[in-house]
């Protein structure tokens, strides 16, 4: 086993992450519409904010179970904006506002994102202290992504779906179901 095996499992691992993700954001796009939009933004900015704070790790370096690492944070950050919006879509049948829907969607949703999300945070925290190399790699990754995902989930999308909602007189609830 040389040294290009692990090369071309990284470079395999890159091209996984990619068509995945491709594969994510065609599905909120379609399934959620406008607010598959501002999950997407939120997902790309998220693993923006990963691939920085890492880069700002001295001696970081972007190994097999680090995409490891960021694969498992879109699969939750994903998963974070889909119990929003289907909170949100819930609140709309309830024949709530646009609005109300939106501020009792997220409200309603974050304590299921932050259990999730705290949960994963203790077990990669646990992960580092115990781990050796690789595994500590992945604890450092994931931890970043999971902090990152909350912000990127939660302030970003709100923060998205506030200003389309208040800058849209168009705005219909069609959108949101």
């Amino acid at each position: 086993v040389g040294p290009s095996l692990g090369a071309d499992n990284i470079e395999k691992g890159k091209i996984s992450v990619i068509i995945g993700l491709i594969l994510v954001l065609v599905f909120m796009t379609y399934y959620y519409r406008v607010f598959g939009l501002f999950a997407n933004t939120a997902l790309i900015l998220n693993i923006l904010i990963i691939v920085s704070v890492m880069s700002l790790i001295p001696g970081a370096v972007l190994t097999l179970p680090g995409i490891a690492g960021i694969v498992l944070t879109v699969g939750m950050a994903v998963d974070a904006n889909v119990l929003i919006f289907e909170r949100v879509k819930e609140e709309i049948r309830n024949g709530s506002t646009p609005l109300a829907s939106i501020e009792l969607g997220y409200k309603k949703a974050f304590s299921t994102i932050a259990d999730a999300n705290i949960t994963t945070l203790i077990a990669s925290i646990i992960l580092f202290i115990f781990g050796t190399g690789p595994i500590k790699g992945f604890a450092v990754t994931l931890s970043i992504g999971v902090i990152s995902s909350m912000f990127t989930a939660i302030i970003v999308t709100r923060v998205l779906a506030n200003i389309s909602y208040e800058n849209s007189s168009k705005f219909k609830t069609k959108e949101l179901s």
